[in-house]
């Protein structure tokens, strides 16, 4: 099964280095690195490695956005599964293995490497308000480590997904709005390297997400059942 390992990576010099070193001992895999228009030394880093496919960016797009420039990517070259992978590292590329043979033993169209127990207060009250408005029980809603299989890379690429802002809930809901189905493996996960969470690192940033998130989770799902209801309608007039 072709498979790629999709970084995305912004101002991430620090920990580059490191987390691509295990990855690249992986020889089943292709590496991507999306570089999202950083000013330290990122791009010089992973582009002197020839085995690494680099994908500069000329503007910063932000993370998810990178990730689905990786994602696109992909799609057009014809893999038939995708791992996505934080360059902060906070992933263990140890975990892969498991998370790629649970994947094509269950089938499922996406599988998340889980680790609940890590994380801020305001991240768990986050998850637990999400888990209720979207339906989806998932208990790692933020974990960038994910599987998707070749119909999820189909999604993920088009341009209605490029309207997300970050890749978790909204992700989630547009992947079962589609049918497509998911599940967790729990992971360990280290501590970032360095920098800070894009989502959680000021109470100001927390609010901006619950708001946008929120908005989206209740558009989804009234969408959902307005479609539920007019497909009973349909059935009950034939």
């Amino acid at each position: 099964m072709k498979t790629a390992i999709v970084i995305p990576a912004f101002n991430e010099q620090v920990s580059i280095c490191e987390v691509l070193a295990p990855l690249l001992q992986m020889t089943e895999f292709d590496i991507i690195v999306v570089d999202d228009a950083s000013t330290d030394h990122t791009l010089e880093l992973v582009s002197a490695n020839p085995q690494i496919i680099v994908l500069p960016l000329a503007v910063n797009i932000g993370a998810w956005k990178a990730m689905q420039t990786g994602i696109r990517y992909c799609h057009l070259n014809n893999y038939q599964r995708v791992i996505t992978f934080d360059a902060d590292g906070q992933h263990l590329a140890n975990c892969i293995p498991a998370l790629c043979c649970y994947q094509e033993s269950s089938g499922h169209d996406v599988v998340i490497g889980s680790c609940p127990e890590r994380g801020s207060i305001a991240r768990h009250i986050a998850w637990k308000l999400f888990r209720a408005l979207s339906g989806i029980k998932v208990e790692d809603l933020t974990s960038g480590l994910r599987v998707y299989g070749r119909a999820a890379i189909e999604i993920l690429s088009t341009r209605e997904a490029s309207l997300l802002e970050y890749q978790d809930v909204g992700v989630l809901l547009m992947l079962k709005t589609f049918g497509l189905s998911f599940s967790e493996v729990p992971v360990d996960m280290n501590r970032r390297v360095d920098g800070i969470s894009r989502i959680f690192y000021s109470w100001g940033a927390v609010a901006y997400y619950m708001t946008h998130t929120t908005l989206l989770c209740i558009s989804k799902v009234r969408m959902s059942n307005e479609l539920s209801y007019q497909k009973t309608i349909q059935n009950y007039t034939k």
